[in-house]
């Protein structure tokens, strides 16, 4: 039976965000489970994912990142058939519906910039339902909390993550994981 996306992450405190090839290839002799790719197109991106796989982790592409994609829902069947990827990171509630009729893992990339985005926040989530909420910046430990304590959905904490004292504070404040791109910090 497949593990859903909060027990995987539960496992996995600290997430592999990768920009690029030579991350990917840190990230693949890391720790981490869970590999967050936030890079490529359409022509690479299957060769991404088969890496990831193969390396035996979670492959999430953020599909607003990935160049030659659009916002349409034919977008998240693309990556579905294509790549196989496991899931998807988005700003869009949409294309977190689409992925989740597909069975796919969602996260559900949220800016917090003031206390209407939280407000925001909820009403998207209960629409779109993700896996997961990922908020940025993550280095605000007083608002994780606020969203923590008012939101079901598990949070994931990324953006300006970059020490471990970071790491720590997020997951205090009730993040069940955190998003970087500093490849040192997947050695944590």
């Amino acid at each position: 039976m497949k593990k859903s996306f909060r027990e995987i992450i539960e496992d996995c405190p600290v997430i592999a965000a990768v920009k690029d090839a030579e991350g990917l290839e840190k990230s693949l002799k890391s720790d981490c489970s869970v590999i967050f790719v936030l890079y490529g197109d359409i022509c690479n991106i299957g060769g991404i994912v088969e890496q990831i796989k193969a390396a035996d982790r979670i492959a999430m592409v953020h599909i607003d990142l990935i160049t030659g994609l659009s916002s349409r829902e034919i977008s998240v069947e693309f990556l579905h058939r294509t790549t196989g990827t496991d899931g998807i990171i988005t700003t869009k509630p949409v294309l977190v519906k689409s992925a989740k009729e597909l069975g796919m893992y969602t996260v559900l990339r949220f800016f917090v910039l003031d206390s209407m985005a939280i407000e925001n926040l909820h009403r998207q989530c209960e629409t779109a339902r993700p896996d997961c909420v990922e908020i940025l910046p993550g280095v605000m430990p007083k608002v994780i909390r606020k969203i923590h304590e008012k939101e079901r959905t598990p949070l994931i904490a990324g953006g300006l993550i970059s020490d471990k004292e970071d790491i720590v504070m997020a997951l205090k404040a009730g993040a069940v994981s955190i998003s970087t791109t500093k490849s040192e910090l997947w050695f944590v």
